[in-house]
């Protein structure tokens, strides 16, 4: 079964190796194990037109991976010269963990720290700028990583960050409460009453297609006692987004029902950031960088490459 998920890309039969070969990047994947025991798959993406330029440390969102969708910016960068890692979190993609389970993000925010830390270590890549890349979940992540080491990273691009869950799918009045109640009792219990959020995330039908083909999304009900780390997660975000000072982009689309791009406008109105841009883009769903159409995501990865760009000695 773990042989045939491997063998199934979302760009078609073309192997691993030679997809990578025909990018002009380099691609490897390995098992990394945490400070806590846990074993948790990695990948990282390194140009091979030269010397990197930067190091950008990314991270999915909720039920996501590394090894579906997600990499297709990763090599994007990795072709204009940045060496990009990444890992799944505990209970998602090839990592160790009960499938669709977080009982303790403050935990994952380590995981994070441990292995980019280590990566940073590594001679060749000397005193490169480091920069953070979160999507959905991943955002929300990201931020938590720079209060942890606020001082690591010379940058975040958080693309449609789950600061706050939107309104449009969080559980209504008195869920929430009934939920954190029976939490105590059963957090792995798959239970929570919402849609799947692919159909709300991908704009183009066609992709929506390839997103579900995803061989170890995770497909369930949400666990109680993600959904109640998930909501605590997000409160305290809200209440400390004049605590960030990491020079930021943001970018969401005005249309995105999943994550609130309200939340994202105020994040750049309260950050403490000197440096800070945001861009919504209208009309754009949730998955901005695979789900819309392709002159959409071409807009969105430009702005993205254009932002580091300005943070970097070279550019491609």
């Amino acid at each position: 079964m773990v042989e045939q998920e491997e063998n199934l890309h979302y760009w078609g039969d073309i192997s691993e190796e030679e997809y990578y070969r025909l990018q002009g990047i380099k691609g490897s994947k390995s098992f990394y194990t945490s400070p806590r025991g846990l074993s948790l798959f990695t990948r990282s993406w390194l140009p091979l037109s030269g010397p990197p330029r930067g190091i950008i440390f990314g991270i999915h969102g909720y039920g996501n991976d590394i090894s579906w969708t997600f990499q297709s910016t990763s090599i994007f960068l990795a072709q204009k010269g940045f060496a990009c890692f990444a890992l799944d979190m505990e209970g998602h993609g090839r990592s160790q963990g009960l499938r669709g389970y977080v009982p303790h993000v403050d935990l994952v925010v380590q995981d994070c720290l441990s292995f980019f830390n280590l990566i940073k270590q590594d001679p060749n890549f000397g005193a490169l700028p480091c920069f953070l890349y979160g999507e959905s979940m991943g955002g929300a992540l990201c931020l938590l990583v720079h209060f942890a080491d606020p001082n690591g990273f010379q940058g975040a691009v958080l693309v449609a960050p789950m600061c706050k869950i939107s309104d449009k799918v969080r559980p209504r009045w008195p869920i929430p409460q009934a939920l954190t109640f029976i939490s105590n009792f059963l957090p792995t219990l798959a239970i929570v009453p919402t849609e799947d959020l692919l159909h709300k995330s991908i704009k183009v039908e066609e992709k929506k297609i390839v997103g579900n083909k995803n061989p170890v999304r995770y497909r369930g009900k949400p666990r109680l006692g993600t959904v109640v780390e998930l909501l605590r997660v997000t409160q305290l975000l809200s209440e400390k987004l004049r605590d960030v000072s990491i020079p930021f982009l943001v970018v969401h689309g005005s249309a995105d029902v999943v994550t609130d791009p309200e939340v994202s406008r105020t994040l750049y109105k309260e950050a403490s950031s000197q440096d800070k841009t945001l861009k919504i883009y209208e009309g754009m769903w949730h998955s901005l960088l695979f789900g819309e159409p392709d002159e959409n995501i071409e807009i969105v990865r430009t702005d993205i490459l254009s932002w580091l760009n300005d943070r970097c000695n070279t550019e491609i």
